[in-house]
């Protein structure tokens, strides 16, 4: 994956597009986007084990939950925490550098299945202003999903070009790509498991090409040993397939939840198709079909869109031109659709999402921050003025940071169930969104009875918040928290109440 030089102007422009894209974020957004306190909590537990695996991750509800993740992400956020730099900096820098970094591979893939390097240069810019694909990866959550992303794409060229020419140098970087990729991230590991079918079904349907597949499989999931292995025999093989439904799985169901947009570029695919070109419309309806997160369609729509725009919109006007006898003007305007990609991807997408991030259109949907200095307040409050045992109920997504921020216990929420099984996993997603949307005590109560959590304390927020990344605001709890005789407010802040719950003891 070395540039030649044709690669080194078209190149610079995706990463330029990149980096704009990192520092439009940064700019507007003092904290990290959407929630890493997991992640942070969960490499800090990594730390004190000496680099070992634990078994249990405390404080993210009574009972925590198993460590089953992946562990790549987490031992490089251990390896920045151990170095002294602070975990919100982390969450907030990292990511950025990773959606820059992963334009790379994606570049080369372009180059190389669409035909040139301006028209991996397109595709690249198209990828790297997806607001889809960057909520995912350019917040905090992107230390594991870019990380994931960055693998994967990586996995993919490898694998492009073992199946495409044949080569089997690639292979063993194929194998450990692979693997790296499952010691990330589950879902972005079947993101490549179904490229590489579509891979080896379209450009090399032989035995050699399905023993080169076998391969790269067994071979990463060999690399990942160490880690799976410990997990079964922890938690029992349950874990995954526990987990496994939690968050859309496989085959989600055909065209549920197709927006105008991804419905738009399915139509475009099958056009492709009925033209001739197989492998990116296969690829394509492959991934829309069978993964519910729509990021991994949008990124392989974007190379679709170049493919539609240089192999059916450019033949389609050099031949009206022909026709009209204007040759010349013709071949010039073939290669329009290709400059209009890059031009209006680059200014029109980074307009967008600057207007987005900037809140000149409304909230911002794409990088919503889950923390802001009333919480950081707030929790340093709770740190040093509660008891270590002390129990939480935590509404709003500040949650999500809060047992990392003060080491103590959040009873709702979540974050990390899915290990528990998909019935935990409901009863603590549904619980915490509803419980954060009550206008008063009685119905938060309700929610925390379908748990059974019973707090020493209530976290909640005043003024704009946000519930799973959508904005909110709930002065009507408030209100009535600070009127009933159950509640004690022990801390107030411009953006935060927090309410000891009395007892008969207390």
């Amino acid at each position: 994956m070395l540039p030649r030089e044709s690669d080194r102007r078209p190149l610079a422009l995706a990463l330029g597009v990149g980096l704009l894209v990192a520092a439009l974020y940064l700019a507007t957004n003092r904290y990290p986007a959407h929630g890493a306190g997991l992640y942070a909590h969960t490499a800090a537990e990594i730390s004190s084990h000496g680099y070992a695996l634990p078994e249990t991750i405390p404080h993210y509800t009574a009972e925590g939950i198993p460590f089953s993740y992946p562990p790549l992400a987490f031992y490089v956020f251990a390896l920045l925490l151990d170095a002294g730099v602070d975990p919100v900096t982390v969450a907030r820098l990292l990511p950025p550098v990773l959606t820059v970094a992963y334009l790379v591979p994606t570049y080369f893939i372009g180059r190389d299945l669409l035909g040139g390097p301006r028209r991996g240069a397109a595709a690249a810019v198209l990828v790297a202003l997806n607001p889809q694909i960057l909520e995912w990866h350019v917040s905090s959550g992107g230390i594991v999903r870019a990380t994931a992303f960055l693998l994967a794409t990586s996995c993919l060229y490898a694998g492009f070009r073992l199946f495409r020419d044949g080569d089997r140098r690639w292979l063993p970087p194929a194998v450990a790509l692979f693997g790296l990729t499952v010691l990330t991230h589950p879902t972005y590991t079947l993101f490549v498991v179904l490229s590489y079918v579509v891979a080896w079904a379209v450009l090399d349907r032989t035995p050699r090409g399905l023993l080169w597949g076998l391969a790269v499989g067994l071979g990463g999931t060999a690399v990942a040993a160490p880690w799976w292995t410990q997990v079964v025999s922890v938690h029992g093989l349950d874990v995954f397939t526990g987990a496994a439904g939690t968050h859309g799985g496989i085959f989600p169901g055909i065209l549920e939840g197709l927006s105008v947009w991804a419905f738009a570029i399915v139509v475009v695919a099958v056009v492709a198709f009925a033209k001739g070109h197989r492998l990116l419309p296969v690829w394509l309806l492959a991934v829309e079909f069978a993964i519910e997160q729509s990021r991994f369609s949008y990124f392989v729509g974007s190379f679709v869109l170049v493919l539609a725009a240089t192999e059916l919109l450019a033949p389609y006007l050099r031949e009206t031109g022909r026709l009209r006898g204007e040759g010349l003007r013709a071949s010039r305007l073939a290669g329009v659709p290709v400059a209009v990609l890059l031009v209006s991807g680059a200014v029109l997408g980074y307009g967008g999402l600057g207007a987005e991030m900037t809140g000149l259109v409304g909230p911002d949907e794409t990088t919503p921050e889950f923390i802001d200095d009333h919480d950081v307040e707030a929790m340093a409050w709770v740190e040093t003025e509660t008891d270590a045992d002390a129990t939480f109920v935590v509404l709003g997504d500040a949650a999500e940071w809060f047992p990392s921020m003060t080491d103590r216990t959040m009873l709702l929420g979540p974050w990390g169930v899915e290990w528990r099984g998909s019935a935990a996993f409901q009863a603590h997603l549904y619980g915490y969104e509803n419980a954060s949307a009550c206008p008063t005590a009685e119905c938060v109560e309700g929610w925390l009875d379908d748990v059974d959590a019973e707090p020493d304390y209530l976290y909640a927020p005043r003024g704009p918040f946000t519930i799973r990344g959508e904005p909110a605001v709930n002065d009507a709890l408030v209100r009535d928290l600070r009127e009933s005789d159950r509640y004690e407010r022990v801390y107030r802040n411009e953006g935060v109440e927090v309410f000891r719950v009395r007892t008969e003891s207390n």
